[in-house]
């Protein structure tokens, strides 16, 4: 299976995903610290990318299997201003959806497979949360969900982490 790496930092996803054996076929980063670390780290020669989701139509993605996106949590972690989805740098979770419905039904990825800060459960009293199981809904996507914390997995920090897949 192929994937595409949208708001992909410096390859999170991809390390894992290529791990399990997965081929990603491009990426989308903004910020020029974590593209350069992406480029970096990782073969992108021949792949497909793009420097700002907002500025893509549905149309500019290539067909993959699976989308995955760890979208801004600077507007929904409480260490933020807690603007919510609603938030400029959060609602890009928007875009990334809007971009999902614009595809015809055999170009979706049939997975989206999304990470964000534990507090997405309970921004807004949880309508926040409720609004991203409706929008993957509407986008025609069945939504699973939990809760991961980094210090389980060998890792010497507390991280929680909400990990939602979605499929067709």
């Amino acid at each position: 299976m192929n994937f595409i790496d949208l708001c992909a930092g410096i390859g999170g996803f991809r390390l894992g995903f290529e791990q399990a054996g997965f081929e990603c076929i491009g990426f989308a980063e903004r910020d020029k610290f974590a593209r350069k670390s992406y480029e970096a780290m990782y073969d992108t020669e021949d792949e497909w990318t793009a420097l700002d989701i907002a500025d893509l139509r549905s149309g500019d993605i290539p067909q993959s299997d699976v989308w995955t996106f760890g979208f801004p949590c600077q507007d929904i972690s409480i260490a933020g201003k807690r603007a919510g989805l609603s938030g400029e740098r959060s609602g890009i979770f928007y875009k990334i959806l809007e971009l999902v419905k614009g595809k015809d039904p055999e170009d979706k990825p049939t997975f989206l497979v999304a990470e964000n800060v534990k507090n997405l459960l309970s921004i807004d009293a949880g309508r926040g949360f409720k609004e991203v199981l409706a929008e993957m809904d509407e986008a025609g996507y069945d939504a699973e969900w939990k809760l991961f914390n980094s210090k389980d997995y060998g890792t010497p920090q507390n991280r929680e982490r909400v990990y939602l897949v979605g499929h067709l």
